[in-house]
């Protein structure tokens, strides 16, 4: 009988897809059923082969062989997952096997990962592509009874194998360029290199800003008050220059000169597209980039209650409207304002969200059907969730509606403006602002006895980039795409170019190093930005990639020659002082997962050590905190370091011996059953010992 070969991404989603589609029966690499047969990738099985792959004179990281350019690359599997991708390509030559289907994640990265398997089995069988924005049960269902063939996402996976590429040339060659002619690692990129001067620009603001100080004049007229209206805000300097401005202004008389009344009304905002929660949640709940993802994809993934995560729309395609109910049916134990909108028949307020042309590989991040299971959800998870919820709600909600009275108080040639907002409708935004009682104002009315106050004020420095924000900048400059956006983020730390204080992003004296060593253009948004625009292009069909690819190279010759002639001097701030005691030579400090390392700067070198304790998962039996693995004549042994307690550590066959938590207590219930006729030694015994401990 005929079978049909699916690929999945993951083994959770193969898992997932299996049991929907009645491929029941398991297998240690696959799942198999009547009509079809489940495998699963782990990500990219494969990855472009490296320089030393393709040319022993690359092998050696040296300045005279560059630039790279090698008229084809190829691929190479990753040598943790051969053995799956052996499997894949043992059930791609089954005789039953007649069709496949790529059912790796419905973006540009999961298509070229897909494509790289299928080719590196040489499957040459019909192939189509199931394309879904949800994984719910319904979403595959009808995914797969629409099936597309698998050549009309041919442009996608050429523009995601462009982009590969591209970020090969100019990465690879800048990078081994920087480093072997400053004898420092310094990685550059494509995207990365502009991405780190939108944080340094944002930090040279903020390092060459000088506080001033300044004094402003308002007006107290019963609970308002009035700001004075000057076209330079920091007109008064000093607080006498102040106060000479109040003397003259309480010798004349004071009126209303003004008093207008607005009306504004404003609809909810679109739904989120991924970049725009990032942002929200950023500054909300202070969740880095890769935090933020990690949790929507959880929440699509595993919980399967949101749409597809790495959407750069906040459209929705008209065919989606049909499906409001029953996501509104979903949510409606989640949070009430869903009952009461589908009593009202699901009638959407902004029907500019439906608009198919602006709707890219997917539509905005919106519920799914699925009905969510809040205990099965993380804190952090629920926050995430929440704020997708609330933003789809706003499709149904009313307009917010406010009423402005503004008014105008002169006082001979000084104006001062008093505002007062009420709600008249709170519409989507839900909390409403706390009503005061505003000032009955009448136009020519007389001010008498007026009340000025002079207030001392500094000028607030410009802000860092957060997470964000950067992301924000990102998106502005098209630098990278959704998808790609905060694992560049988070290159950049692991570098060391970047760092985070607190909620904010900052340069590293090495990145901004890199930033004057590295070429101009690199460094600017506009030639980045210019590539980006190229890939959507290939993505659309309206450029070849052959010729992007061919400019790429031309780019990267000027690149590395403007590295070779420059003069620009190096200083490592990572070398200490500290010597090493196997060969002499300075030790480098470095950043690692596991803390803080020196390692010998001389190349042939292997001498590495720590430079603070580890910190172990093991608690201090006094203070409770986390305590440092020292090293002794003994071996190693625990210390906390803010009480000086000391612990011997146990062996691993010790520690399994040992009783855990979860089996002590579980003891302790059957030793303490209320209805036991007595007790035994036994029982009598371990109590005794428990009291002890």
């Amino acid at each position: 009988m005929a079978k049909t070969l699916v690929l999945a991404e993951k083994p959770s989603v193969a898992k997932d897809l299996a049991h929907i589609i009645g491929a029941t029966d398991k297998h240690k690499t696959y799942y198999e059923g009547k009509d079809y047969v489940v495998t699963w990738a782990y990500g990219h099985l494969l990855t472009l082969k490296m320089p030393e792959d393709l040319n022993p004179e690359w092998r050696q990281w040296a300045l005279e062989p560059l630039p790279m350019l090698p008229k084809h690359i190829g691929t190479k599997p990753l040598p943790k997952t051969r053995g799956q991708l052996k499997a894949i390509g043992q059930l791609a030559k089954r005789s039953d096997i007649k069709a496949g289907i790529i059912a790796t994640d419905s973006g540009r990265a999961g298509e070229l990962l897909a494509r790289w398997i299928l080719q590196w089995v040489k499957f040459n069988k019909p192939l189509k592509r199931l394309w879904i924005s949800s994984q719910t049960v319904k979403s595959v269902k009808d995914g797969f009874k629409h099936l597309a063939p698998a050549q009309k996402y041919d442009q996608l996976y050429e523009s995601e194998l462009a982009r590969t590429k591209a970020d090969w040339l100019v990465g690879l060659n800048v990078t081994r360029a920087l480093t072997t002619k400053y004898k420092d690692n310094l990685n550059a990129g494509r995207v990365q290199t502009p991405t780190l001067n939108l944080i340094n620009q944002a930090q040279q603001k903020r390092e060459s800003f000088i506080p001033q100080t300044y004094y402003t004049v308002s007006l107290q007229i019963q609970n308002e008050t009035g700001v004075m209206l000057t076209k330079h805000p920091m007109a008064f300097k000093t607080h006498d220059q102040a106060e000479a401005c109040i003397d003259q202004l309480a010798t004349q008389p004071g009126r209303v000169t003004s008093v207008t009344v607005k009306e504004n009304s404003q609809s909810a905002p679109l739904p989120f597209d991924l970049t725009d929660i990032q942002l929200m949640a950023s500054n909300k709940y202070h969740f880095s980039a890769k935090k933020t993802l990690s949790l929507i994809q959880s929440l699509y993934e595993i919980h399967k209650i949101v749409s597809y995560p790495r959407t750069d729309s906040k459209y929705l395609p008209q065919d989606i409207l049909t499906t409001l109910p029953e996501r509104l049916k979903a949510i409606a134990a989640f949070e009430p304002d869903a009952k009461k909108y589908l009593q009202q028949g699901a009638k959407v307020t902004k029907p500019a969200v439906f608009n198919d042309a602006k709707v890219t590989d997917h539509y905005a991040l919106i519920p799914t059907e699925e009905r969510p299971r809040l205990d099965k959800l993380s804190n952090d998870e629920l926050k995430i969730y929440q704020l997708i919820v609330e933003r789809f709600l706003g499709l149904f909600a009313a307009k917010y509606i406010t009423a402005t009275t503004t008014a105008i108080v002169t006082f001979g040639d000084q104006q001062f403006k008093f505002k007062h907002q009420i709600v008249k409708q709170a519409g989507w935004q839900r909390q409403t602002v706390d009503q005061t009682e505003a000032v009955a104002w009448q136009n020519g009315q007389q001010i008498t006895k007026p009340k000025f106050q002079i207030k001392k004020a500094l000028t607030a420095p410009p802000k860092l980039l957060s997470d964000g924000t950067l992301l924000a900048q990102m998106e502005k400059y098209n630098l990278g795409t959704p998808a790609t956006r905060a694992e560049i983020i988070e290159k950049l730390l692991h570098s060391e170019l970047a760092a985070r204080q607190n909620n904010d992003l900052v340069v590293t004296p090495k990145g901004k190093q890199l930033l004057k060593l590295v070429n101009p253009s690199l460094v600017s948004p506009e030639l980045t930005a210019s590539w980006e625009k190229q890939l959507e292009a290939i993505a659309k069909g309206r450029q070849k990639s052959n010729a992007f690819i061919k400019a790429i190279e031309q780019d990267t010759k000027r690149l590395v020659q403007e590295i070779k002639q420059s003069d620009a001097q190096y200083k490592d701030y990572a070398i200490t002082t500290k010597i090493c005691p196997k060969c002499g030579s300075p030790l480098r400090e470095r950043n690692t997962k596991t803390g803080k390392f020196y390692v010998c700067t001389n190349t042939e070198c292997d001498y590495r050590r720590r430079k603070d304790p580890k910190v172990s998962n093991h608690r201090c039996p006094q203070c409770h905190r986390k305590m440092e693995i020292l090293e002794g004549k003994n071996g190693p042994y625990f210390r906390c370091k803010y009480d000086g307690t000391t612990e011997k550590m146990t062996s691993k066959k010790q520690r399994s011996q040992k009783m855990n938590k979860h089996e002590t207590r579980k003891l302790m219930q059957k030793v303490n059953q209320a209805d036991d006729p007595g007790e035994s030694p036994l029982a009598l015994a371990l109590k005794a010992a428990m009291k002890e401990k």
